[in-house]
Formats: C-alpha cells, sequence, structure tokens
C-alpha cells in the first residue's frame, strides 16, 4: 500500500474512535435521581411540611383561681377554753359554682357593737399548737370549707384590768383585700393579740384540729 493509502486507512480508524467515544459520554449523562427530604412541622401547613396536627393536648398549666371573698360565707364552726387560752376556730364556706383556692394567712379585725375598730393584734402562726401549722393550698368545692384557728389569751397582761369583748369579727380571706364581717364575741388580752393559723381542710392528710363544735 502506498503513503496515500496508509493516510486514507487511518483517517477511517480515527473516525470511528470518534464516534465510538461520542456515543459513551451521551450515555454518562443521562438524569440522576436524587432521594428528597420533607420536613414535617407539627402545627404547621404551606410548601415543606405534610403534618397539620395541632398539640394533642388540651389541659393548661394554671389551675382553680383563687376563692373570691364575694363567693365565701364565715361563721364560727368551735371554741374551747383552758388556763386562760382561748381557741375558736373559723370555718370559710366556698358558695362558687367552680372549684377555687385558698392559701395562706387570713386577716382579721375586732370591732365593736357601733363599727368601730377594737385594738387588734394579729400574729401570724403564734406559739399554740392548734395555730402553728404550716400553710398548705386548699381547694374548694361548691359547700366545702377551709378553716383557721384563732388562739389567745383572755387573762389581762399589765396595766389591763379587762379585755374589751368584741361584737363582730372581720375576716379578710388570704390574699384579698376585700372582707367579710359576722358577729363574733372574742375578748383577746394584750391589746387585742390573736395567733391565726393558715386556712386548712379539716379532713384528709393535710387536716388539722378545729375546736369543738359548739363549744
Amino acid at each position: 500500500m502506498n503513503v496515500r493509502g496508509w493516510a486514507v486507512a487511518a483517517a477511517v480508524v480515527l473516525g470511528a474512535v470518534g464516534l465510538s467515544a461520542c456515543s459513551s459520554g451521551s450515555n454518562s449523562s443521562s438524569p440522576t435521581t436524587k432521594a428528597t427530604t420533607t420536613t414535617t412541622r407539627a402545627g404547621t401547613s404551606g410548601t415543606g411540611s405534610t403534618s397539620t396536627t395541632a398539640p394533642s393536648t388540651t389541659t393548661t398549666a394554671f389551675g382553680p383561681p383563687q376563692c373570691a371573698t364575694t363567693a365565701l360565707s364565715v361563721g364560727i364552726s368551735g371554741s374551747s377554753g383552758a388556763a386562760g387560752t382561748i381557741e375558736t376556730t373559723i370555718g370559710l364556706k366556698s358558695t362558687a359554682a367552680q372549684p377555687c383556692v385558698l392559701n395562706g394567712y387570713p386577716g382579721l379585725g375586732l370591732l365593736a357593737s357601733d363599727g368601730s375598730s377594737l385594738p387588734s393584734n394579729v400574729v401570724r402562726k403564734g406559739n399554740y399548737s392548734f395555730t402553728a401549722m404550716a400553710p398548705t393550698t386548699v381547694t374548694l368545692t361548691a359547700g366545702e370549707s377551709a378553716y383557721f384557728n384563732i388562739g389567745y389569751s383572755d387573762v389581762p397582761v399589765g396595766s389591763e384590768t379587762s379585755c374589751p369583748t368584741s361584737a363582730s369579727l372581720e375576716v379578710t380571706p388570704p390574699n384579698s383585700v376585700t372582707h367579710l364581717t359576722f358577729s363574733a364575741a372574742l375578748a383577746p388580752c394584750g391589746g387585742g393579740t390573736m395567733a391565726v393559723s393558715p386556712v386548712f381542710l379539716a379532713i384528709g392528710s393535710a387536716s388539722q384540729t378545729t375546736a369543738p363544735p359548739g363549744g
């Protein structure tokens, strides 16, 4: 074969190789499938979300409300005395339609028959066993009562020759700024000093001692 013949043969071979290379390149450019991850967010909707589920809980972090003064009635539940020490138990009955709570110490004020204030010195907890308990939260339903005890001495001290007797008692429920007034004859000496307990239930694991009814 002459030189020209060799050149033509080489050109044919090179063309075949080029066609083969082009064919191989077209196969490598086919579409590539990619996995798609969708993030689910509860409570949302729209692009990128596959769930519109609201939170499953319907409970609230808030418990029963504080018992309103207007939803309470008050009265003496019992009283007793020995060796100059008087114990009186006061009941606060709920008249609210829904449960409510009381916690802590009530406020007290002694009143004369004309409604004027008598000396009143209220001491929280005090030294009496029936007033020195720790505060607890009391939950009341309609008709249930919370109680608190009052302790005082009816023996005159210092320059006292007698101790004025109240005609009524003013009671401010725990954490309230309004009060209830009812007839009550208390005669604490020592300038009207009265130890008061926190409110409590008369039954259950957190129950405390109350003065005997009708005592």
